[in-house]
């Protein structure tokens, strides 16, 4: 298992301070979540059912063609690669580990490469596989850059896999609208209701690609996938248009102060996302055991040393981490 934000009950046991004092900002995880509605009681009595107009909550919020309802974004990407033989697959470096393990896993030859050299990747790879915008080091692809090289890959039948699990509060750059369709048929987009919704425990994410990808994806995650109380929310969330124009805006200025904090911390100019500032620094080994020694949980990264900061929430939070910073 690969090391991901969010393990607070390590972090409690390791630091010893209690669970209930902790402030986690490892995970990148909207800290206002959608608000849940009232579940009927048939959520919990009745198996799920694909015509709940789940499916077309969600194409209509992201503008799909095609897509698949699937238990969280991480089931698609260990689902993908066990739909193609074994061949080689690049994979965007740093990022989200799981999609390279996944890959690595299924029998591909997996060789990881940087930003600057996706055209190279494409012109090389059976299957290239990018976040956009990228975790943690928030790097973006323009979308022509992004169809450029899906038309490269599907010259030799490639896919391109592009992550955007944290593009909701920025979707300018989004490929949902036309992964899937003939002008992109190899082109996959995966999308995720656990960050920029704050549900990352209803485990619910979608993949958006052709008809016939899709079918084989469906087979080889199997009915019931998604629990009916997952999608019984999930169908609200895509609906509620107005809060999630509210939300992007609560969540831009909120990754603005946080990138304000930090620079006034003394740790310089930051990158990120709406949900989330990465810092690098060699400090970083340092300035994560300061805050864990408060009781704040950041993510940590070695190569390059770096460090990814969620937001805060609630004003209590802001000064929390304000005050731990003075510290360093």
């Amino acid at each position: 298992m690969l090391e991901h934000g969010g393990r607070l009950r390590a972090a409690a046991r390791q630091w010893n301070i209690p669970l209930e004092d902790w402030l986690d900002l490892s995970t990148g995880i909207a800290p206002d979540a959608y608000p849940i509605p009232e579940l009927p009681h048939d959520c919990w009595r009745r198996l799920p059912e694909d015509d709940d107009g789940l499916d077309d909550a969600a194409r209509a919020c992201y503008g799909a063609a095609s897509l698949l309802v699937v238990p969280g974004s991480q089931a698609a990407i260990m689902a993908l690669p066990r739909l193609r033989s074994a061949g080689n697959a690049a994979v965007l470096a740093p990022s989200y580990g799981e999609h390279a393990a996944a890959w690595r896993t299924a029998g591909h030859a997996v060789e990881a490469f940087a930003a600057i050299d996706l055209e190279a990747a494409s012109a090389a790879a059976d299957t290239v596989v990018v976040a956009n915008p990228n975790n943690p080091d928030a790097t973006r692809f323009a979308r022509d850059r992004l169809l450029t090289a899906a038309q490269t890959l599907a010259a030799r039948r490639g896919w391109l896999v592009v992550d955007e699990a944290f593009a909701d509060a920025e979707p300018a750059d989004s490929l949902a609208g036309i992964a899937g369709t003939d002008a992109a048929p190899n082109l996959i987009v995966l999308r995720s209701l656990g960050k920029f919704y704050g549900l990352a425990g209803a485990r619910v994410g979608c993949v958006i690609a052709a008809p016939e990808i899709l079918d084989r994806l469906r087979e080889a995650i199997g009915p019931w996938a998604v629990s009916h109380p997952a999608r019984f929310v999930a169908l609200e969330a895509w609906r509620d248009a107005e809060w999630q124009t509210a939300q992007r805006h609560r969540l831009t200025a909120a990754s603005t102060r946080l990138a304000d904090l930090l620079r006034g911390a003394g740790l310089g100019e930051s990158r990120g996302t709406a949900l989330f500032r990465y810092v690098e620094t060699p400090r970083a080994g340092e300035i994560f055991a300061s805050l864990a020694g408060q009781g704040i949980l950041v993510r940590r990264f070695d190569e390059p040393a770096a460090l990814r900061f969620g937001l805060p929430g609630a004003e209590r939070e802001w000064a929390r981490l304000a005050l731990a910073l003075t510290r360093l």
